[in-house]
């Protein structure tokens, strides 16, 4: 199975830190090919700044056009490059010119988006007719077992995606959020 492709460019980083981009990096992911109206009416934005965040994807090359899902020549069709998505790579970001900074914003960003996605699934109003779950499982696993459930868990997800891409009038996009680590060290209480 192809891999993610590793990102070790700072200003990538920088590109998909945004909100709105790491949104619409997420929906072409999830519906393989979208118009910049498409993604404008998805993410309740204005279609410009939908197309001024996919021109910014493209000039990092993290999306092209695709020109065998457009209706004529006139029509701008994107999906990302990758459809196995990215791995960010921080140790070697942090090592190049404004690293350090790129990869500071990254993880703010990325926390910021951990806790709202924590928060969402412990809402007391889920959004009606949708599922929403979090698992928390503790194993016992070498880092070659951990890497390998890893891959497993990426195989499964990836066989839905190519499964779902298509759409339909019933399917919206969700979000599967998962991380494999060492328990986390915790504080004592004071």
């Amino acid at each position: 199975m192809p891999r993610p492709k590793p990102l070790h460019d700072p200003q990538v980083l920088r590109a998909i830190a945004h909100p709105v981009r790491n949104r619409i990096l997420a929906e072409l992911d999830a519906h393989g090919s979208l118009r910049a109206a498409d993604l404008a009416r998805d993410l309740d934005i204005p279609a410009n700044q939908a197309s001024f965040h996919l021109r910014q994807l493209a000039k990092y090359g993290l999306i092209v056009e695709d020109p065998d899902a457009a209706r004529d020549k006139r029509d701008r069709v994107w999906r990302v490059v990758n459809p196995e998505g990215f791995s960010v790579e921080m140790g070697e970001i942090e090592r190049q010119p404004g690293g350090k900074a790129a990869a500071r914003i990254f993880r703010q960003n990325q926390r910021a988006w951990g806790h709202l996605v924590v928060d969402t699934v412990f809402s007391d109003t889920p959004a009606k007719g949708t599922q929403s779950t979090l698992t928390d499982s503790a194993l016992l696993l070498t880092k070659e077992e951990a890497s390998e459930l890893s891959r497993e868990i990426d195989e499964l997800v990836q066989g839905w995606a190519d499964r779902t891409r298509a759409g339909g009038e019933d399917r919206i996009t969700y979000l599967y959020y998962a991380a494999i680590l060492p328990y986390p060290a915790t504080q004592a209480a004071d």
